[in-house]
């Protein structure tokens, strides 16, 4: 079965049972300034899950396109993508948990309407019940009836989680079959589905997640039943009106269908890949798989309104376009085959996004510009780093920060091509070195105060940068006088005060009051520093004090703002250049701002 009768068959079984086909949102999210790009299938309806009415009603059918880039390095092995396609399912307020299995085992069964696939091949995971929340019975009881109607009598896997003997159901913790968006909202359980892709091995025998491991049985559709919703004191209270939101990877379902052991093998990639290997003069797969991936998402993000920039979205798509250019070159292919590959991939995917052929020219034009801007940037920028790689051989073996910093500031060449070059001559980059040259070259440069900042600041003008400066030293205080669970909720910031919003169950008495405002004032006048660092996302995390944002939802380098060893937050800016401007902290009010989230309202002086 080809990936477009999937698609068409998905979307086809859910409208005959009373499902709106709606379109795929934006690569782009909307009115979300948090995210660059969306990420998920469920992202665009978020405020439909959350109750607000659709326009199409309460039966929802999709395929959402999604790009995700936390894993580029990746790309290039058996699984990893950075544009991919989601088909969705969602009941808002309307059926639940025994229509959603019902169809799921009947769209995955049937030869007429569905995938056809052997329900002797079929594995699924429920929720076992964990903080509190009992295991899910009735999914498990459920899929029980389900399965009897294919004469198969399903066993429910023990605290081994061991396949064995008839075992079909496996209960699974909050890490594998429990969802939610972030700390607090609308949550709940979910059921996994999984295939056998290697029934000649003989029988599933064995723990069900070495048998994940080994690629044995792989998923191919979630089914998560929003049933809770989670307070800000770890409750979770039950919902009045639960949902239903399902996610079926298109690529993975090809796989299965196709009986293939990687996406690259399918005809997803067929035509482009044979497009690449027909300009090549080198043999390299994993290259081969980068520029497949690299160009079919160029195109969509393209096609969605991003051009190639240093920042935001922008920046991801310069970074993407850069890496396929590189990889381009290493397999040998003339640099103006470039815009071959990308009329394959325009061909592809214009059954599906007809978009595609009304901006085609549009997307090559993109493509070339960027194209021949980093071959000038490209060009001058290896020689000096070849010349920089073989001082440093010479030296430590490792590639000094500052020469890495200067190919970065003045010559263009991105720090992860750097990265991947020196990892292919086996050397490494002196990333502290490095970093510490970019919060030099910040602390230097006033462009902290104008850059764009997206956290509840009315203006960027010196006295709002101070409270937002501020807002830092009283999360960091609150966290040491309260206890470390303390986050962020929302801040509203003026020229006359500052307002911050932070999870706490009940009204602080004047003790806390005091001993807050008191460390404030404290690291005010210890006169910190305050210090920003561009910093790759992953290394971000293991710096913070802590996460009040979700980082999935940012680019691949974000800004972390440290002041001395008390703070250490990801942000936008702007902020002061040392805690010693702020001048004296007070608290002027504290009150509730809703169910277990306080607020503080304080003023500088």
């Amino acid at each position: 079965m080809q990936s477009k009768d999937i698609r068409e068959r998905y979307l086809k079984f859910f409208e005959k049972r009373g499902h709106k086909i709606i379109p795929s949102a934006s690569l782009v999210p909307e009115n979300d300034p948090s995210s660059l790009f969306t990420t998920a299938g469920m992202q665009p309806l978020v405020p439909y899950l959350l109750g607000a009415k659709h326009p199409a009603g309460t039966r929802l059918v999709d395929v959402q396109k999604c790009v995700r880039t936390g894993d580029i390095d990746d790309v290039g092995d058996n699984r990893h993508l950075t544009f991919f396609e989601m088909m969705g399912n969602w009941s808002l307020g309307d059926y639940f948990k025994k229509e959603a299995i019902e169809w799921s085992l009947e769209f995955l069964t049937s030869k007429e309407e569905g995938l056809g696939l052997l329900s002797s091949r079929l594995y699924v995971t429920v929720f076992k019940g964990e903080d509190g929340i009992p295991r899910d019975e009735d999914a498990i009881q459920i899929w029980k009836e389900n399965f009897k109607k294919h004469n198969i009598d399903a066993g429910v896997a023990g605290e081994d989680e061991i396949i064995k003997d008839g075992v079909r159901i496996i209960p699974l913790g909050k890490e594998d079959n429990f969802w939610i968006a972030g700390q607090v909202g609308p949550c709940g359980g979910d059921t996994e589905m999984f295939y056998d892709t290697h029934p000649e091995e003989g029988p599933v025998i064995g723990k069900f997640s070495d048998l994940v491991k080994s690629g044995r049985i792989i998923e191919i559709w979630n089914n998560v039943f929003m049933e809770f919703n989670k307070t800000s004191d770890g409750k979770y209270e039950k919902l009045s009106k639960p949902n239903v939101d399902t996610g079926m990877g298109l690529e993975r379902t090809t796989v299965v269908m196709q009986g293939k052991s990687t996406v690259f093998d399918t005809d997803i990639f067929e035509k482009i890949l044979g497009e690449i290997k027909s300009k090549a003069q080198k043999k390299d797969e994993r290259a081969e798989r980068i520029v497949a991936d690299h160009i079919r998402s160029a195109v969509m993000i393209i096609s969605d309104g991003v051009i190639p920039s240093n920042t935001e979205a922008g920046y991801v798509l310069r970074r993407i376009l850069r890496r396929a250019i590189r990889f381009i070159d290493q397999l040998g292919i003339n640099k103006e085959e470039i815009l071959s590959i990308a009329k394959v991939v325009i061909n592809e995917l214009s059954y599906a996004y007809p978009v595609l052929n009304e901006k085609g020219n549009e997307i090559l034009e993109v493509i070339q510009t960027e194209d021949e801007k980093f071959r000038k940037t490209l060009a001058q920028g290896l020689k000096e780093f070849e010349e920089a790689t073989r001082e440093n051989k010479l030296i430590s073996g490792k590639i000094s920060g500052k020469v890495a910093f200067d190919l970065y500031q003045s010559k263009g060449l991105p720090i992860e091509i750097q990265m991947e070059l020196g990892k292919e001559k086996g050397l490494l980059i002196d990333m502290k070195e490095f970093y510490d040259e970019v919060v030099i070259h910040h602390q230097k440069s006033k462009a902290g105060s104008e850059q764009k900042f997206k956290g509840g600041l009315a203006g960027t003008g010196e006295i709002e940068t101070k409270y937002h400066t501020a807002t830092h030293l009283l999360l960091a205080s609150l966290r040491k006088v309260l206890g470390g669970e303390i986050v962020q909720k929302g801040s509203n910031i003026t020229a006359e005060r500052m307002r911050f919003d932070f999870n706490w169950p009940e009204k602080l008495t004047q003790e806390q009051l005091k001993a807050v405002e008191d460390l404030v004032n404290e690291k005010i006048q210890e006169k910190l520093p305050v210090e920003m660092l561009e910093l790759p996302k992953e290394e971000a995390k293991k710096i913070v004090t802590t996460l009040s944002f979700d980082l999935s939802k940012y680019g691949d380098v974000v800004k972390v703002y440290k002041m001395g060893d008390f703070s250490t937050e990801f942000c936008g800016g702007p902020h002061v250049a040392n805690t010693s401007e702020l001048g004296h902290f007070k608290i002027s009010k504290e009150e509730a701002s809703s169910a277990g989230v306080r607020r503080i309202k304080a003023i500088l002086e």
